[in-house]
């Protein structure tokens, strides 16, 4: 991969997982089919997941995937590979602003898409079932975490409160207050996941195809590229944040969102964990290979932040690296490998948005996963399926876009 170089105000970034020079395999195509069953647009976690349990249902559908650059290009290869429970926010915090039962759903949500993710072929994309942490920067996150751990325990999961000396010492620092251990869950690499899951749904993938135009037509779907027209009896749209690039109108459902990470050279062994801070605006983990991913500090920089640019910055790059220098002072200073950014699609109520393309019967869209997509991820490919097959999903009410009243 290449190096990562400083220029001007901003830094040459790369994907961390994904290789620049890869080749088709063998399940890819790049001659798009001219009509199919069901065609996906966007070939990340959602879209692939979604193949995935579409031929889990019926192996007879054929299924495209159709991508504008490559498996994985966007958030889905770009984020730190955390498989989290729960929503963007601590236990206590969710209870609060939606109520016990909806936070208690969501959260049993995600825990089965954890169990889900854990029946895969877990070398197929490094997974470590190793738990996460949650770790409070200051008083209030350590009072919302004790919060989150009786609530937790009270509702039947296995989670673990740590004052700050026993979090200090389970994460080599000491600059934490309190933490919150969550048995479930742990570490993956995600584009290997989303490539996983793309091979094994057997779809046609079709990479360099932009979708540019999805209408109605006949009793089913006309989708338009540079490159062609696609028929296909029903679409699926899993663009998350670029959704609106293809649909403007649906625009009041998902804006944009820029993360920034970067990738150390390797150090000692320190976590065993990866580990969510601050809110969860930084997070960071140690990759098998020895290398801290550290990414966040986007609320020092709220107003840069935002749109579609991708690019990193000198000033929230500098946050990092102070952030690691002041949590974490016996690695001393690693040099940085990788610095890059990705975009992330945020909701209203920062939960998924799931509806119909106005206009377009037999369409469906998800979008709004507010940098928490793999926390849903398979479980919520599952979820697309049914809604594709005309199913009811249990979970359905709590992503349906009937909940947002909007103008």
């Amino acid at each position: 991969m290449d190096e990562i170089l400083a220029s001007g105000s901003k830094f040459r970034h790369v994907q961390f997982y994904r290789m620049h020079h890869q080749t088709h395999s063998p399940w890819q195509k790049s001659i798009a089919p001219k009509s199919c069953d069901v065609a996906i647009v966007g070939g990340g976690i959602m879209g692939c997941a979604t193949a995935y349990w579409l031929s889990k249902s019926n192996p007879s559908l054929n299924i495209a995937i159709l991508e504008a650059e490559q498996l994985a290009h966007g958030a889905s290869g770009r984020n730190a590979g955390f498989l989290l429970l729960g929503t963007h926010t601590d236990y206590a915090s969710a209870v609060d602003a939606m109520g016990r039962d909806q936070a208690r759903r969501l959260w049993e949500f995600t825990a089965e898409n954890a169990r889900l993710i854990a029946e895969l072929d877990q070398s197929a994309f490094d997974l470590q079932l190793s738990g996460s942490l949650i770790a409070a920067g200051d008083g209030a996150e350590a009072e919302r975490l004790e919060s989150s751990a009786e609530l937790l325990t009270e509702d039947g999961v296995d989670v673990e409160h740590l004052n700050g000396a026993e979090t200090n010492r389970r994460l080599m620092s000491n600059a934490y207050l309190a933490g919150l251990y969550v048995k479930e869950g742990g570490m993956l690499n995600p584009a290997k996941l989303v490539r996983h899951l793309a091979a094994q749904s057997q779809a046609t993938v079709v990479e360099k195809w932009p979708v540019e135009g999805v209408e109605s037509e006949g009793t089913g779907v006309r989708l338009y590229s540079k490159r062609g027209a696609i028929k296909a009896a029903k679409v699926v749209l899993t663009l998350n944040a670029y959704l609106p690039k293809l649909i403007p109108t649906l625009n009041q459902f998902v804006r944009p969102v820029r993360a920034q990470m970067m990738a150390t050279e390797p150090v000692p062994h320190m976590l065993d964990h990866p580990v969510y801070s601050h809110a969860g605006f930084f997070y960071i983990r140690q990759r098998v290979d020895r290398r801290i991913m550290l990414g966040g500090a986007r609320h020092l920089h709220l107003d840069e932040e935002v749109g579609y640019e991708d690019a990193t910055t000198e000033p929230l790059q500098a946050d990092l690296e102070a952030y690691l220098a002041n949590h974490f002072p016996r690695i001393g200073t690693p040099a940085i490998e990788r610095r890059w950014s990705g975009t992330m699609g945020f909701s209203p109520d920062s939960l998924p948005v799931v509806g119909c393309v106005p206009g377009v019967p037999n369409s469906t869209y998800a979008t709004g996963f507010t940098g928490h997509g793999m926390g849903f991820s398979v479980r919520f490919g599952k979820l697309l399926a049914r809604a594709v097959l005309g199913g009811k999903d249990e979970a359905g009410d709590l992503f349906s876009v009937d909940r947002l009243q909007l103008s």
